[in-house]
């Protein structure tokens, strides 16, 4: 390789170090030990302590955890894979120190992208920074939806190998598909990932229609051919991530259920609820925050001045103190989600320049764009918006598994940047058609800069800015302070967004006239792109963020009640009532709980908590084995014993065979676990025919506990049923007595049960799931071809290059 060629990398190197420099600034505290501090992190350390624990003991994966909810596969927690080739890769490419390594990963992506498409390196520059920065991609960061970002990072160099794959080239497309979206799929966000591909389907509508017209499917279906293989081998690649997710999903609450008690109350799918699904939907009003980001009054927590009109209607009625901490938190948010940590803002600039694209870009790339965005924002209105919303719950495969479906506005974020750098390249190394490009610049000016306009002059009579949760504020007479504080801010960023398109276009005016060199003009733009974006970043995710590495590495202090619990060395479990146990793993960071936080927790356990266990049916925490429960008090954390906990196992002295689900459920409301069992008829098989005659000196005891293997020693001068309170699990848990294989029953909903002959036996319970083995076979071809392609490509490309 010549000084010729080496010289024609530097522009690359030069935005490589950059996007560090500015990773390493923006995350700055990183420098001085702290961390980020995500609630959604100190909930996965919680749930996945005992996993970490076994792994550190052990050495090896346990597959299965019984920190939470009574017990339940490791799949979507915490779990290292063998043959993981991918994993390690996808390391080193993010490799500065969290969370700026995502940062990073968002701008490499990006830029790339688009210098592999053929665009000049400097519009491609402004472009990754418009997308890096874009404020929802921060926002996730900071709540710690770390596998969300990560998968997001990953759209722009898969749709980059999807393209190239398209217009022919299929070495080069077919390698960077497969390589990235292997990348994608390990990231391990199947929601996301999901979403792009709504996005390349529509991509691959228009690259359909073209050859249809052109006469070219041949040639189509070549690139087709070679876009599956990739496909195919980033699948490969992570079989056992996905065998393992596709296997429980079906058991877990994204999978259908046997129950049809609930059908009067909710909407169901064949997969989530409805209400479930649409839960966080973006109000279609609350799209402007795209281009105006305190629309709609920005988090629903957010500051005001001290001088805001709510401050000034405190002052008199509390404390000054008292006042500067309302305003700190002041319920400033009066859309229709939940709640938000922010707005998903793209950017004024960014807005301004997509609607310039949709003037001045010609060809398919604008219409896909185009359409891509109109989508997902369709989509994101969710239940604002039924008639779509239905239709894909409806009929379209697999959109019934996700919930919050705000979150599809990702593409957006994605596709409005990627059409505003294909304006910069049109308008800057374009045919230069300075008429064509006046109007463009005025029309998209008028439209962007006038919707901002319309909102400054006359945004606080067209709206009455309440939020469902003002109650509270309406009834201590400060609803009016906090509307006037809300339009205030509406107005005040539809200035400030005003104020930086007004600025870009000035920006493209002159350089139009060659009043501005194209490098001024750009840099310029990088800068306002930079200002903006980074300005309302540091809203949500700034140095206040950073806490001690002490405070992120044990989130969950022991408390006196842990301290109380923790002197029994036994084996039970915990109901922490203190805190809603069913969204909360503080628990599950010291004890086995039966509640826990997770999104797909185990269906069968869900509705047992929803139709006895929030109906006090304490035989149900019974036989889960609840030895411990958790309260408030006036002195505080309370710790109250279970006499009534059935332990790890015991003989009952009957049971009783139902039909279905239901039959099952309503059984349980009258059940005495301790005496009795509800089993359904379809385990009828597994159990003996003869009536079970009771011995009162039966025992059953556990003797050995790991998280994947159970060893019990039993004594009984009659054969007898024998309950278990480990959660039953059909894929992967296989049981023994003295060593001989013996099928397991489910009884009471959702526990084990045996049939076990009479005298002494060891019994044995352990989770050895077939899908894993299955899958690593499939990993490691997968992962010799996949990487032995990268290496094929890598060889040609410099070999071509001598």
């Amino acid at each position: 390789m010549n000084i010729k060629n080496l010289k024609q990398y530097l522009p690359h190197i030069f935005v490589v170090g950059l996007f560090v420099l500015i990773s390493i600034i923006y995350f700055n505290p990183i420098l001085s030990g702290k961390k980020l501090y995500q609630g959604d992190i100190s909930n996965f350390k919680g749930m996945s302590k005992e996993i970490q624990d076994f792994r550190e003991q052990y050495g090896e994966e346990p597959y299965w955890t019984n920190s939470m909810f009574g017990g339940m596969p490791a799949y979507q927690i915490s779990v290292l894979y063998n043959y993981d080739i991918v994993k390690k890769l996808d390391n080193a490419i993010r490799f500065l120190p969290h969370p700026a390594g995502y940062l990073f990963l968002y701008f490499i992506s990006f830029y790339f992208m688009m210098v592999l498409l053929g665009n000049d390196w400097r519009i491609s520059l402004l472009g990754a920074l418009a997308f890096g920065l874009s404020t929802y991609f921060l926002i996730i960061l900071e709540a710690g939806h770390n596998a969300k970002a990560h998968a997001i990072a990953y759209f722009p160099m898969i749709t980059a190998g999807i393209i190239l794959s398209l217009r022919g080239k299929w070495l080069l497309g077919g390698i960077i598909t497969a390589l990235f979206m292997a990348l994608e799929i390990n990231a391990n966000h199947f929601q996301m990932t999901y979403y792009l591909g709504l996005l390349i389907l529509i991509l691959g509508a228009f690259y359909f229609y073209d050859a249809v017209k052109e006469k070219t499917l041949l040639d189509f279906s070549k690139n087709i051919a070679v876009l599956i293989v990739a496909v195919v081998l980033a699948f490969g690649s992570n079989a056992t991530k996905l065998l393992t997710t596709y296997e429980y999903t079906k058991y877990s609450t994204r999978g259908p259920s046997e129950l049809t008690l609930d059908n009067d109350k909710l909407e169901k799918t064949d997969g989530l609820d409805k209400e479930y699904v649409t839960q966080w939907s973006y109000g279609i009003l609350e799209s402007v925050n795209l281009m105006i980001p305190n629309f709609m009054g920005g988090a629903s927590g957010e500051a005001l001045p001290e001088d805001s009109n709510l401050a000034n209607a405190l002052r008199g009625k509390v404390p000054d103190g008292q006042i500067r901490q309302i305003v700190k938190q002041a319920p400033t948010y009066w859309g229709d989600q939940p709640f938000v940590s922010g707005p998903a803002y793209i950017g004024a600039i960014v807005v301004f320049l997509f609607v310039l694209g949709l003037f001045i870009v010609e060809g398919k790339m604008k219409w896909w764009l185009l359409s891509g965005t109109i989508m997902s924002l369709a989509l994101s209105w969710g239940k604002n918006f039924m008639p779509l919303t239905d239709l894909m719950l409806d009929y379209f495969p697999m959109y019934d598994k996700f919930r919050a479906v705000a979150s599809i506005q990702v593409i957006a974020e994605f596709t409005m940047p990627f059409l505003a750098v294909l304006a910069l390249k049109e308008w800057f190394f374009g045919e230069n058609d300075i008429q064509k490009n006046q109007k463009a610049l005025l029309y998209s000016f008028a439209a962007t800069g006038g919707l901002a306009l319309l909102f400054i002059l006359f945004g606080s009579a067209m709206f009455d800015f309440t939020g469902a949760a003002d109650g509270q504020y309406a009834q201590m007479g400060l609803l009016d302070a906090l509307i006037d504080d809300r339009a205030s801010m509406m107005q005040s960023d539809s200035l400030r967004s005003l104020a930086f398109m007004a600025v870009s276009a000035l920006l493209l005016y002159l350089s139009m006239n060659k009043k501005l060199s194209v490098n001024i003009a750009l840099g310029l733009l990088g800068f306002f792109i930079v200002m903006d974006l980074g300005g309302v970043d540091k809203r949500y995710l700034n140095n206040e963020s950073f806490v001690s590495k002490r405070k992120v590495d044990n989130p969950f202090p022991m408390t006196s009640a842990d301290k109380e619990i923790l002197k029994d060395k036994s084996i039970y479990r915990v109901y922490n009532a203190s805190v809603n146990a069913m969204s909360n793993s503080s628990t599950s960071f010291y004890h086995q709980s039966v509640g826990g936080y997770h999104g797909a927790k185990l269906k069968r356990y869900q509705e047992l908590w929803e139709n006895q266990v929030v109906n006090n049916n304490e035989q149900v925490l019974n036989m889960l084995n609840t030895k411990y429960i958790i309260f408030n008090s006036q002195n505080g954390l309370q710790v109250s014993q279970n006499p009534g906990a059935n332990g790890n196992a015991w003989f009952v002295d009957s049971y009783k065979l139902v039909e279905n689900a239901d039959e099952e459920m309503q059984a349980l409301t009258s059940l005495n676990t301790r005496s009795e069992a509800v089993i359904d008829k379809k385990f009828e098989a597994n159990l003996s025919t003869a009536e079970i005659v009771l011995d009162n000196s039966a025992s059953i005891e556990l003797v050995t506990y790991k998280a994947n293997e159970l060893k019990y020693v039993s004594n009984n001068n009659n054969d007898g049923l024998a309950v278990f309170s480990e959660i039953y699990y059909p894929k992967g848990w296989k049981a023994t007595i003295d060593g001989e294989d013996v099928e397991i029953s489910r009884s009471n909903y959702v526990l084990r049960s045996l049939w076990i002959p009479k005298g002494k036996h060891e019994i044995a319970f352990r989770f050895e799931p077939e899908v894993i083995a299955t899958g690593d076979k499939i990993m490691l071809g997968s992962n010799i071809l996949l990487f032995g392609l990268v290496l094929l490509g890598l060889f040609l490309g410099i070999k071509n290059k001598k």
